[in-house]
């Protein structure tokens, strides 16, 4: 009953975690709404800690798409892209974990900071480079993890994971394992056989 009081509360109180009327000049800064190249992936990084506030269990945070520009796909020019994204991207990532630290929540909240493969170390035709599903990073803050951890390495020139390698299947596991849930138990049926969520060991 509890996880229906949880969305029926989620529901009547999203006016006021999405109100920003009462957020600080000083916060609204420090989330870069105050830099035209900022202020559209900082507004959204505020608005996720006022959900996280508001008891909200998941929230995904994406960056705004303009005409013309699809802020994650860097097949064509890999390194101003890059460039680009980390830009608009750097300075509210780091106001989101500050300020979830801040108010006591970084401990119970897991932010993951990920795409979902790696780019080749070389380039195609042209300046951009191909998916490489065989090494990408990540981070994860807060929820428990150890901070400050560099977790595996990759080959000399970044193609493929060589050291702790871990999965996305492990990585799935780690996740659910921190939010107290064993993922051994999640399975699901399939043709008349269940398969597991994560099929990590």
């Amino acid at each position: 009953i509890r996880n229906y009081e949880l969305a029926a509360r989620m529901q009547m109180e999203a006016g006021g975690a999405l109100d920003l009327s009462g957020e600080s000049e000083s916060t609204r800064k420090m989330y870069g709404l105050d830099h035209e190249e900022t202020a559209g992936y900082g507004l959204r990084c505020l608005m996720a800690r006022r959900l996280v506030e508001a008891g909200v269990r998941f929230v995904q945070v994406f960056p705004p798409v303009k005409p013309q520009f699809q802020p994650w796909d860097a097949h064509d020019n890999t390194k101003t892209q890059n460039e680009q994204i980390a830009a608009k991207c750097d300075r509210p990532s780091k106001a989101l974990i500050q300020d979830l630290k801040q108010r006591g929540l970084l401990d119970e909240t897991i932010v993951l900071w990920s795409g979902e493969f790696g780019r080749l170390p070389v380039a195609q035709k042209g300046k951009g480079r191909d998916h490489n599903r065989n090494a990408f990073s990540l981070f994860l803050a807060g929820g428990g993890f150890k901070r400050g951890h560099i977790h595996g390495a990759t080959d000399e020139i970044g193609y493929r994971s060589v050291e702790e390698v871990v999965t996305v299947h492990d990585l799935h596991a780690t996740l659910l394992h921190q939010l107290g849930l064993d993922h051994r138990g999640l399975s699901y049926d399939h043709q008349n056989s269940p398969e597991s969520l994560t099929d990590a060991r």
